[in-house]
């Protein structure tokens, strides 16, 4: 739901990062996609890769009957909290996007937001979407767009831990080309909207701290970089927050574009 692909044996919370806080600032992308999907009551509804439930809980105000899966027991864990304290029902399982642990057309609607971006296997991760949707079913997908900010900030990331050889670019998925052939075919793109999120923090300054707490990433990164590494990896940071920065004071205004796109299966 957020940047960085994590690696099968790193944890998403505690001292090697948190997805759930870097989510947090992101919940109108869930709404929208929501939105966008225009769901009804009483629909079967599965978001993948859900972190600690951002869209799920979207869904799930809606009075959808929702099941939200991720691979990471602790970040589910979060989602109940989040679903207890708004009481709504939701079901957390554990599970990977490229191996979902659901039989075929179980689901009325299966979303994704910035979480099946990041599976290694694009290709097995979409024919997942696709086998637990039933026919007629909607795939509503947010994704990080190459261009701008977040494809900048992951050649940063890219540039002081490469990425494992043979991975293809997670924000391909914010382009409708690859979203096209990813589908191939056996859903028809109803719609895909251009959007921006804007990041806000205290200062550019700020973002990188945060950044270097909560991003597993980033967080792996740091470790494994000597001190001088250390150093020039948040310099680099910083000069990319910088660049994109467009609050005109001394705080963080990051505008990231993303790919929002709605898809039925045929």
């Amino acid at each position: 739901m957020t940047p960085g692909p994590p690696t099968r044996n790193s944890n998403k919370l505690g001292p090697r990062g948190d997805y759930a806080a870097l989510g947090t600032e992101q919940l109108v992308v869930g709404e929208l996609l929501c939105e966008a999907v225009e769901l009804r009551a009483g629909q079967r509804v599965l978001d993948v890769a859900t972190g600690s439930g951002n869209a799920a809980l979207a869904a799930a105000r809606r009075w959808c009957e929702v099941t939200a899966v991720d691979w990471v027991a602790a970040l589910l864990e979060r989602g109940r909290e989040r679903a207890a304290a708004e009481r709504v029902p939701i079901t957390f399982q554990e599970g990977e996007a490229e191996h979902l642990p659901f039989a075929a057309a179980s689901f009325d609607v299966v979303l994704s937001t910035f979480g099946v971006m990041f599976a290694p296997d694009q290709e097995q991760a979409a024919n997942e979407l696709l086998r637990v949707c039933r026919s007629g079913g909607k795939i509503g997908l947010a994704s990080w767009s190459p261009e701008g900010f977040a494809g900048q900030f992951f050649r940063v990331v890219a540039r002081h831990m490469p990425p494992a050889p043979g991975l293809r670019a997670a924000t391909e998925w914010g382009t409708e080309e690859r979203v096209n052939e990813l589908l191939g075919g056996r859903a028809k793109i109803l719609q895909a909207n251009h959007r921006t999120f804007r990041f806000r923090h205290r200062s550019p300054q700020d973002f990188v701290d945060f950044w270097s707490q909560y991003s597993p990433p980033v967080v792996a990164a740091l470790k494994r970089l000597d001190a001088t590494g250390q150093q020039s990896f948040k310099r680099d940071m910083l000069q990319c927050f910088e660049h994109f920065n467009r609050s005109g004071d001394v705080t963080l205004l990051v505008p990231s574009d993303y790919l929002e796109v709605v898809a039925i299966k045929e």
